[in-house]
């Protein structure tokens, strides 16, 4: 589907609103693509309140909410698959929480295999314009 970042940013909103815990959502997509407008977003819907920011140095961010906690990951800077066990990986995982992951392929093999994965590509012909891709 192609979006706006205004649609992107509506369709995080009802995709965090639906959500129901316990929920893995690998974002993928080049820098720049949205990964974490459509985190905020989503964050937003699921009833996080505090300012979400991107954990590209702190790699895992913890936001609250009525329904429960909501873990964001950026994996960007890791050079390993390993290194996510570092991160409280496991932990995180088997968590009653909404766990969603920036750059999910650094992590090799370690997503769980129920997650939900969402695309975001540049949209060649309007660079106003992103691909959404879920499911």
């Amino acid at each position: 589907m192609q979006v706006s970042r205004e649609q992107l940013q509506s369709w995080g909103e009802r995709f965090g609103h639906a959500a129901r815990a316990p929920l893995v959502v690998a974002i993928t997509g080049e820098l720049g693509t949205g990964k974490t407008t459509l985190v905020q977003a989503i964050c937003h819907g699921y009833g996080v309140t505090d300012p979400v920011t991107s954990p590209t140095f702190a790699l895992v961010h913890e936001y609250r909410s009525q329904r429960g906690p909501v873990y964001h990951l950026d994996l960007y800077r890791l050079r390993n698959p390993s290194e996510v066990t570092a991160l409280g990986w496991d932990d995180i995982m088997a968590a009653e929480a909404l766990v969603l992951i920036e750059w999910p392929e650094r992590s090799g093999d370690r997503l769980p295999h129920d997650h939900v994965p969402i695309m975001l590509r540049h949209d060649p012909t309007d660079v106003s314009l992103r691909i959404l891709l879920a499911g």
